[in-house]
């Protein structure tokens, strides 16, 4: 048995296993590409650790970088019962250590990597000569008091705006994955002049999180006329959610549908999970949208190394 094809056994006995780290996910959104994991296990056999990664050839140069949609892979500890935190450490400098020498037989050009939040332990990999840079997600948390987090919604640019659009658009979820790929699409197309990816793709992600029960489609309707005016995509598990793809229609002018789609969705999410987590962004426009929700700042850790002075350029030149 093959490190991957155990790791989906591991995947069905660990549902607590991150949404972004799961076999079907990785599947999903490295479709055409290849992805594959370490797992690092104890002197019994027993997996206590896994990283899974998206690994990818350009020229003669291996790498290993963030699939599509994919907030973060990274280490993922399964092992959890420490008597203290000196033991806790030494675990993770042990597995982490083991995984940096792993990634190095694999001769790996280049590496770029987001770890979850709550992943607080990135040192191992900086003995190993990685770096890393911090970078900022924001999350609107217990999400079950819905009271509270509308309260914290700003009232002016927030709280008015979906109160004032309430009375004249209802929610709808009636959307296949079809609808909401031509729907996305063209909006995206009609903003930017580009859509960055293919219907099989939309469709395939979207109706495997939905078949497996982490997925869900909320869209807004105008009650004079019925057009479908905003569409969402969330996936969530039992510990976060997160707003994967949305659209508005274009030939709209109203101001708000955005966040008054929001709220529908949080209220959808209350009660099958935790947090909300917006997914970060490190722009200024678009951090200062999330915090008029409420939401709180919250660090990640970006890992990353580079074997290849080429290929270092060739990823600079691509963020310009």
């Amino acid at each position: 048995m093959t490190d991957k094809e155990q790791y989906r056994q591991i995947c069905e006995l660990h549902p607590e296993i991150p949404l972004f780290l799961q076999h079907w996910w990785m599947d999903a959104v490295c479709a055409g590409k290849q992805w594959d994991v370490l797992l690092y296990s104890n002197g019994d056999g027993e997996v206590q650790a896994v990283m899974p990664f998206l690994i990818g050839k350009k020229l003669w140069m291996r790498y290993i970088l963030q699939p599509q949609l994919t907030q973060f892979n990274g280490v993922w500890y399964l092992k959890n019962d420490f008597k203290n935190e000196n033991e806790r450490l030494s675990f993770e400098k042990k597995v982490c250590t083991y995984f940096a020498e792993r990634l190095k037989a694999l001769h790996i050009s280049y590496f770029c990597q987001n770890f979850s939040p709550r992943i607080t332990n990135w040192l191992p990999f900086f003995w190993q000569g990685y770096k890393q840079t911090t970078r900022y997600t924001y999350q609107i948390k217990n999400l079950s008091n819905l009271d509270k987090v509308f309260a914290n919604f700003d009232r002016d640019r927030r709280q008015k705006k979906i109160l004032h659009l309430e009375k004249d658009y209802h929610e709808i979820t009636d959307i296949t994955a079809e609808e909401f790929y031509d729907f996305h699409r063209g909006y995206w197309e009609k903003k930017t002049g580009k859509y960055l990816f293919s219907k099989d793709f939309v469709v395939n992600l979207c109706n495997e999180a939905i078949a497996r029960g982490y997925g869900l489609f909320i869209g807004l309707a105008d009650n004079k006329t019925g057009e479908k005016v905003a569409m969402r995509f969330v996936v969530y598990d039992g510990s976060s959610a997160y707003s994967l793809m949305s659209a508005t229609a274009l030939d709209t002018n109203v101001n708000g549908l955005s966040e008054l789609l929001f709220w529908k969705v949080l209220q959808r999410l209350s009660g099958r999970t935790e947090v909300f987590d917006f997914e970060g962004s490190m722009d200024e426009g678009i951090e200062h949208s999330y915090r008029l929700y409420g939401a709180e700042q919250v660090p990640y850790f970006q890992i990353f190394k580079s074997n290849s002075l080429f290929f270092s350029l060739l990823v600079a030149i691509k963020k310009t």
